[in-house]
């Protein structure tokens, strides 16, 4: 998860991703490395709701000059190794970048938003890493995501087909320690986000 932008939704987007993929099996670890800790801070709530054992992810917390190093320890040992890295300290991405197989690029759908992913998205390019934007926190009405989509596309950009709507169960399951397909799995946030974890396996080849 990149976005050089603070408050895109990266943490939101790997904490719910990760619930899903390991709830169809997957062996999952998540990489803090975004000095903020948010990730962290969900995970800890987790472990106090579940156990330190049954929260169904090997966390680890690490400097960005860390991450190969951490990244040789787990890669072997896991499924699938989601990394939220930090915003505004490019070196630190650039190390993140360059060990993904796949790069989501939260994006909210507004013309500042889609400014601030150009410098996320050119590092990608930069690194030869597959970049997807994921459209979040899209409004229930209006034309502004498809202008979004197409701006991005006109950017030369991937867009993921699904997107995550402007929900405040995302926020509600997190701050319990739970993801949203746990906290409210029937409703549509729920769906998007399931919807989102089967395209984004797809697009990295996981099969």
């Amino acid at each position: 998860m990149a976005q050089q932008k603070g408050g895109a939704g990266k943490t939101t987007l790997a904490a719910h991703l990760a619930v899903v993929w390991s709830g169809m099996g997957w062996r999952v670890a998540l990489v803090d490395v975004d000095p903020q800790g948010s990730l962290g801070a969900w995970h800890g709530a987790r472990a106090a709701r579940l156990g330190d054992g049954a929260t169904g992810f090997h966390f680890v917390a690490v400097p960005g000059h860390h991450l190969t190093t951490i990244l040789a320890r787990v890669v072997g040992d896991y499924d699938l190794v989601v990394i939220d890295s930090p915003p505004h300290a490019e070196t630190e991405a650039r190390i993140a970048v360059r060990a993904a197989a796949l790069v989501l690029v939260p994006v909210q759908p507004s013309p500042l938003d889609l400014w601030a992913a150009g410098p996320t998205l050119e590092l990608a390019k930069a690194e030869r890493r597959k970049a997807v934007a994921v459209l979040n926190r899209v409004p229930p009405r209006g034309p502004v995501a498809d202008e979004a989509a197409r701006e991005l596309a006109r950017m030369g950009v991937a867009v993921a087909r699904s997107s995550l709507g402007s929900r405040t169960a995302l926020a509600r399951s997190l701050a319990t320690g739970h993801g949203i397909t746990e906290a409210a799995g029937s409703s549509a946030g729920a769906e998007e986000v399931r919807s989102l974890a089967a395209e984004m396996l797809s697009a990295a080849g996981v099969r």
